[in-house]
């Protein structure tokens, strides 16, 4: 890995970037592929886990769904519309708990992100043409989809991922911090 690093340094000093960041700035435009439906109409910190919502595609993606039903988890990913950017911090402490040492928010699951994009692995309830029914949705109603991708066990989850000290502390205390 340390080579890896080596070489992007010197790749860098060698090409620079001109006065310019290799990262785009300018906005990017993503048009939704659906709506959440439920009756949550203000954004909350947790209580999400038995939300039922209806994620509602636009009718032309209905044939792209083919298949989905199969997946008893599919991951949703959504736009955070109603985070104003003066909202967005630099560092949060997450579910505003003291036991909980202050974070970047890039290292929480906080709304308060430079890009409002929502990640969430919800059960799928059952299929209606281009509407899932969808169970534990951290999203209010109104809210725009993106995304929608099935959820692999054998891809998605990590069985080595590690977490913070103070996160496995809490963990065996049974709490598990607000997104």
């Amino acid at each position: 890995m340390n080579y890896w690093f080596r070489f992007l340094d010197w790749l860098t000093a060698t090409f620079g970037s001109h006065g310019r960041s290799a990262i785009p700035r300018e906005t990017l435009n993503v048009r939704p592929v659906g709506i959440v439906r439920n009756g949550v109409h203000t954004p909350r910190p947790e209580g999400w886990a038995h939300v039922v919502s209806d994620v509602v595609l636009r009718a032309e993606l209905l044939d792209m769904l083919e298949g989905i039903e199969g997946y008893s988890h599919i991951i949703v990913v959504y736009a955070l519309h109603k985070v104003p950017e003066s909202e967005q911090r630099v560092r949060v402490r997450p579910g505003a708990d003291a036991r909980i040492p202050e974070q970047g928010v890039l290292a929480t699951r906080s709304q308060l992100r430079p890009s409002p994009i929502g990640v969430s692995v919800v059960r799928l309830l059952k299929r209606r043409r281009n509407i899932m029914r969808v169970e534990g949705l951290d999203a209010i109603d109104g809210t725009p989809v993106l995304d929608v991708k099935p959820y692999f066990p054998n891809y998605d989850a990590v069985p080595d991922a590690s977490i913070p000290a103070w996160a496995e502390a809490l963990a065996a205390e049974g709490f598990t911090p607000a997104r």
